[in-house]
């Protein structure tokens, strides 16, 4: 009789064993296809997420100016975000189309000319005097030293086209993240309310607090990293129009894309600087935008401080460790990603350390978007 009981309930708990891992494995084909179904727009909804938390005291000013309208504000805040990304490119897609045309019927009539270079030139360090040499051969005759750089140019060519491609997609992601920061924005009191449900489901009552954290610190990021990295740019444009350096425009955005990267911009300025004390005759000017150019590059040593990390209660090294750290690992998204994980990271850890929560005693925030 024991024999039998036994029996049964070993039968009842492998039945019961094998009921659940049907149904696990059920969630878990369900769960897989949900997220490659999703996958290809994760990025855009990421980005789109980083963006609407990053702007949303932009959004509450703008929403403020309509007498509180919260679907207006959100479609005007999709227009004037499209309009700032999409006119630069079209206008700038414009240009370099326009440019090529120029430069390809100047090579077929040859019409194309090039100035000699300076006797300064083959003073500059390292590619001075191969360079003297090739500048020197295509002002005397261009169509002959294209022939002999063709395989070369081809490469660059190549490398060219899969960065515009690049950028086209870049371009396209961008615009779909704006439209998803709009309407994450417009429903941001209830995106506010699900991710504090979910993070309480996730961290009982610490889990709200993560969630204000993980905001505070996207946003620590966009003013320490960003706004610094725009600061460093602006500067650097005008120590190049001062200088007169050609494509002044162009080397700020390098300087920018440096900055933001967390890379010194005297990589960017450095060798313009060379170039200002070959190309300008004026000493004064070239010892000038060297000095510039250092104060440029050194001057996040004390803008971060100001921005990075401030309203947050995680160190600043935290925040920077896992910028620079998330972009290494991600790319630019990193740059985000990164520091709200090691900044909850730090608070687990921490709470788990003192054995104490990590709820803070902070005023209560208007809902944002999550």
């Amino acid at each position: 009789m024991a024999d039998d009981r036994s029996i049964t309930e070993g039968r009842d708990y492998l039945g019961k064993a094998l009921d659940i891992a049907v149904r696990l494995t059920v969630i878990a084909v369900i769960i897989i296809a949900a997220f490659r179904i999703f996958s290809p727009f994760l990025t855009a909804v990421v980005w789109g997420t980083i963006i609407a938390i990053a702007l949303y005291p932009v959004f509450e000013k703008l929403k403020s100016l309509f007498g509180g309208r919260n679907r207006l504000a959100g479609i005007l805040f999709i227009l004037i975000s499209l309009a700032l990304i999409i006119t630069p490119t079209v206008l700038l897609t414009g240009s370099i189309i326009d440019g090529a045309k120029r430069l390809d019927q100047g090579l077929e009539e040859g019409t194309l000319k090039v100035p000699p270079p300076a006797e300064k030139v083959q003073d500059w360090p390292v590619i001075g005097k191969s360079l003297y040499q090739t500048w020197s051969s295509a002002s005397v005759n261009l169509e002959a030293t294209i022939a002999k750089l063709d395989p070369q140019l081809d490469k660059l060519k190549a490398k060219l086209a899969a960065s515009v491609a690049g950028m086209g997609a870049a371009i396209v992601q961008t615009i779909f993240s704006l439209i998803i920061a709009g309407i994450l924005m417009m429903t941001s009191k209830g995106g506010g309310n699900v991710a504090r449900e979910i993070a309480t489901r996730l961290a009982g009552e610490d889990g709200p607090p993560m969630v204000d954290t993980s905001i505070d610190t996207i946003r620590s990021v966009v003013k320490g990293v960003i706004l610094v990295a725009a600061i460093q740019s602006l500067l650097a444009a005008i120590g190049l129009v001062v200088a007169q350096v050609p494509l002044a425009g162009f080397w700020a955005v390098l300087v920018l894309i440096v900055a933001i990267i967390q890379l010194p911009p005297i990589l960017i300025l450095g060798p313009i600087a060379v170039y200002v004390f070959s190309a300008n005759d004026s000493t004064a000017i070239a010892v000038g935008f060297l000095i510039w150019s250092l104060i440029v590059s050194g001057s996040d040593g004390f803008l971060k401080p100001l921005f990075l990390g401030r309203g947050v209660k995680v160190p600043m090294l935290v925040i920077l460790i896992g910028a620079i750290g998330g972009m290494l690992r991600a790319g630019v998204i990193g740059l985000f990603i990164g520091p709200v994980i090691l900044a909850i990271g730090y608070q687990l850890f921490k709470a788990w350390v003192t054995d104490e929560g990590i709820v803070q005693d902070k005023p209560e925030k208007p809902e944002v978007a999550s």
